[in-house]
């Protein structure tokens, strides 16, 4: 991993409060896996100083590209959407630990909520290059952030769409739903992002199902290398809870382990 100068192909506003970014990667030496995430630089001058971490959308190996979609929401967000086509920007990565896809795993469930679909797209796209079935579950405040639902769609993902405005977002009806999916096809694995009360949720059924599981953790990072420990959260390791940094020993932790306060 390393900082480096990368130019943008595409910065695009997507919907009311996400936006799109495609960058090239053609100097990128190093593999990026789903779940990982770049550090990215926000602007050239001092302020604001910390990068923003943005978990990878879209790994394409054959164009050379990588996609990110973020959501406006602070100082950092808002400057990355001043980023034209044809500028170059400042990127470390790519950081962290991403999603173990097995082999054996023939069948997924996906279950994200908002912009945690940017991180489990990319899980999706490597998934249904390997012909495995992929079944997606996209939760978001309206129909307008229901983001990613056409590519998913496009690459042959079974995708499920549920809203707070159509009130059908809720854990007991997300949780109808998980169960008409696995009473109709057979799951090997689970994997999440975006929501605690969702992820505990899944966190449930994994244990339940005896089923694998994943979980892709959202958090405030400084440093994003595990130097500044302002991304600690807390895993638990057989009779003990111990304490580890998101950036580094994660951002993706096995679902039974994470302590989901």
């Amino acid at each position: 991993m390393k900082a480096q100068q990368v130019t943008i192909l595409t910065n695009v506003q997507v919907s009311e409060r996400y936006w799109h970014m495609t960058v090239d990667t053609s100097e990128i030496g190093e593999k990026v896996h789903p779940g990982q995430f770049f550090n990215i630089l926000c602007e050239q001058s001092v302020y604001p100083f910390l990068r923003r971490p943005l978990s990878v959308y879209r790994i394409d190996d054959e164009a050379k590209t990588l996609e990110f979609l973020y959501l406006v929401k602070g100082l950092g967000t808002t400057k990355m959407t001043e980023f034209k086509a044809g500028e170059k920007i400042d990127i470390f990565g790519p950081l962290g630990v991403g999603f173990d896809l097995k082999d054996e795993y023939n069948s997924i469930l996906l279950l994200a909520r908002g912009v945690g679909v940017a991180t489990l797209a990319a899980l999706a796209f490597e998934a249904a290059q390997k012909g495995k079935k992929v079944h997606a579950i996209l939760s978001a405040r309206s129909e307008n952030d229901l983001l990613a639902a056409d590519f998913l769609e496009g690459l042959g993902v079974s995708v499920y769409k549920v809203t707070d405005e159509s009130g059908t977002s809720d854990v007991e009806k997300v949780e109808a739903l998980i169960g008409n999916i696995m009473g109709a096809q057979a799951i090997d694995a689970l994997y999440t992002c975006g929501s605690k009360r969702l992820s505990r949720l899944m966190q449930r059924l994994a244990i339940e199902h005896q089923l694998p599981g994943e979980i892709a953790l959202e958090e405030h990072m400084g440093c994003a290398m595990g130097v500044c420990f302002a991304c600690v959260c807390d895993i638990r390791e057989g009779d003990d809870v111990k304490s580890v940094r998101v950036c580094h020993e994660g951002p993706v932790f096995p679902l039974e382990k994470v302590v989901l306060a």
